[in-house]
């Protein structure tokens, strides 16, 4: 027997965000009631939270002396997955024999499943591999118990780590490591199962990414960039397609998103693809632990295309980078390439024009991709680039900051294409008046033809330069803080609705830039162009460019504030004082001589 009454774990917090007025009221458009959005920095996390996050890493350190960091990865996640669904099965069970008086049964699989909840075998209960961590075949046990989880779970079949008795991976540790993570608790007064282990999951998928340096970014996406594409596109309801979806990161900010506002995960379908296996099995756990239903195939996405019907109403996408080896020879003639056969020798305009494939006739993309693609004419590529603009596919360019992923130092930008501009009201209005600007009359599938207008964009591109964005976190990296992704995403949202974007009135130059911030509440406010940050540029002026879409070149060079001092003055200050350093540079070259030479050595 079933019943959905009991023992549901409520969503109290989303973890990426903290909400600073009532949900309900929060995440109603017009966008004007929403609370600004703080995410949770280094600096701002509780004291629990970093040291639950210190106990996690301790855990994975626990192996990293003899297993590489390509594999301690998924032993790691694994056995902090099976504690997961250990844990919130237990608790489901205890409520269910605390209940059996009112006709519960703590056996009866069906209570488990209306709650979404996976069953535990016995044999697979982290009790039971607590107690065995001692002996020396903790590896087949844990592996039998991944075995027999995956066999009462089909949802699960293939998708977990099932080598912990392999014989160079140390039994010792291995126990140790089990006693470490039996300290963490999922179910613990204040928490709810999922969104803790949700924010165990992406702590450890970037903490891993950063280990592994150029390898851990084939399946990890800074959630910073994620999170820039889902506050862009809002992938309310629909279909939402990642053809290259690494542990699935895409999906789960646009999870966060539709709890966000009060939406429901039943409103989306997601499809995936993903070549590497064993990244293919993290993206699955990663959707399992959050109850997200996903159709994720592996495969080579340009030569084994494991959705070719596919039309997606939202494509959020980081493929790999200008990569060279992607079997473009054997794929001249494909039905895809319908603005011009890419280059053998880079892949970045065949991942542009496999997604245009994917994308349904209302649908929009955002797609990373490196700053060449923006300018390169090698490979016929100029010659695409020109095909799509002039095919009203380009929307928004927006050109990112330096050292924001794990595997590269190449620049990179965010293309966002739509098939057509229309009219349509927002998914996230529900009717109300959300309208977007008329980019070429239509009405929203989404929206059962309710449905405002787009103001006419179709003779402009907006170009968004964040490169001056973001704070760094070490040495290596960088991230978008809350408040510069709302900058980026409200910008591009001025200039799109009807009721907050108007026509910017420049006549081919910057003259008539704004001087105020285009923001995430920007209701009643219009677009403007911001010089050194953000400019619709007409189509002709575009073409006056050749086709380069690079930011930097259409929004000019940032303002600078006069102030007040005279040339003359700033230059004698300035000649003064490096007057004042040459002399003291001499002066410390002359006692380094002097003292070179009391041991010895005269230059």
């Amino acid at each position: 027997m079933s019943r959905n009454l009991s023992c549901k774990f409520q969503i109290v917090e989303n973890p990426a965000y903290r909400i600073q007025v009532s949900k309900k009221d929060a995440y109603t458009c017009p966008q004007k009631y929403r609370p600004k959005l703080k995410r949770d920095s280094a600096s701002q996390k509780t004291t629990e939270s970093r040291d639950l996050e210190r106990t996690l890493w301790a855990a994975a350190d626990k192996l990293r002396s003899n297993v590489d960091a390509a594999e301690y990865n998924h032993v790691v996640l694994g056995l902090i997955f099976l504690k997961y669904i250990s844990d919130t099965f237990e608790a489901k069970r205890q409520w269910l024999a605390d209940h059996a008086a009112d006709g519960y049964d703590p056996e009866d699989r069906d209570e488990y499943l209306g709650d979404k909840i996976f069953w535990v075998p016995p044999s697979s209960r982290w009790g039971y591999i607590q107690r065995s961590a001692k002996q020396p075949e903790i590896g087949t046990i844990i592996d039998a118990a991944m075995d027999a989880i995956e066999r009462d779970n089909a949802s699960l079949k293939g998708v977990l780590p099932k080598d912990y008795a392999r014989p160079d991976l140390d039994k010792t540790r291995l126990g140790e490591l089990v006693d470490l993570i039996s300290n963490i608790g999922f179910n613990q007064p204040g928490h709810t199962s999922k969104d803790l282990l949700g924010k165990v999951y992406e702590y450890f998928l970037g903490q891993f990414a950063d280990a592994e340096g150029k390898k851990g970014g084939q399946f990890y996406t800074p959630e910073s960039i994620v999170r820039l594409l889902v506050e862009m596109l809002e992938p309310y309801r629909g279909r939402i397609y990642d053809g290259c979806c690494g542990s699935g990161g895409m999906f789960v900010q646009s999870e966060k998103f539709i709890e966000a506002h009060d939406g429901r995960l039943d409103d989306i379908s997601v499809y995936g693809q993903e070549s590497n296996p064993t990244t293919l099995r993290l993206c699955k756990m990663n959707l399992a632990i959050r109850g997200i239903e996903a159709n994720i195939q592996l495969g080579d996405t340009f030569h084994q295309d494991k959705h070719p019907t596919l039309k997606a109403d939202y494509i959020l996408a980081n493929p790999p980078f200008n990569i060279s080896d992607w079997g473009g020879e054997h794929l001249r003639n494909d039905d895809r390439w319908q603005y011009g056969v890419p280059s053998t020798g880079n892949a970045n305009y065949a991942w542009l024009q496999h997604f245009l494939w994917h994308l349904a006739p209302t649908g929009t993309a955002g797609i990373v991709l490196a700053n060449g693609s923006m300018t390169s004419n090698s490979g016929g590529e100029g010659d695409i680039r020109r095909n799509l603009v002039e095919a009203g596919l380009v929307d928004c360019m927006v050109a990112l900051p330096s050292q924001l992923f794990y595997n590269t130092m190449i620049p990179a930008c965010l293309w966002f294409l739509a098939r057509d501009r229309g009219a349509r009201r927002s998914p996230l209005e529900g009717g109300k008046g959300g309208e977007f600007r008329d980019r070429g009359a239509r009405k929203s599938p989404l929206e059962g033809g309710k449905g405002g207008e787009f103001r006419d964009r179709g003779n402009e591109i907006l170009f968004i330069d964040a490169r001056k964005m973001g704070q760094m976190l070490n040495r290596r990296h960088r991230e978008l803080s809350a408040e510069e992704i709302l900058k980026i995403a409200g910008t591009y949202h001025a200039w799109r609705n009807v009721r907050a974007g108007l026509v910017p009135a420049h006549s081919g130059d910057h003259g008539t830039m704004g001087d105020h911030e285009n923001t995430g509440d920007h209701e009643g406010r219009p677009y403007a162009d911001i010089r050194g940050f953000c400019y619709a540029a007409p189509l002709d002026e575009v073409r006056a460019n050749n086709y380069v879409l690079t930011p930097g070149r259409y929004v000019g060079a940032e303002d600078v504030e006069d102030d007040g001092v005279p040339f003359e003055e700033k230059m004698n200050t300035l000649t003064g004082r490096l007057s004042e350093q040459f002399a003291e540079s001499a002066r410390l070259e002359m006692l380094i001589r002097v003292k070179l030479k009391e041991v010895g050595y005269e230059i």
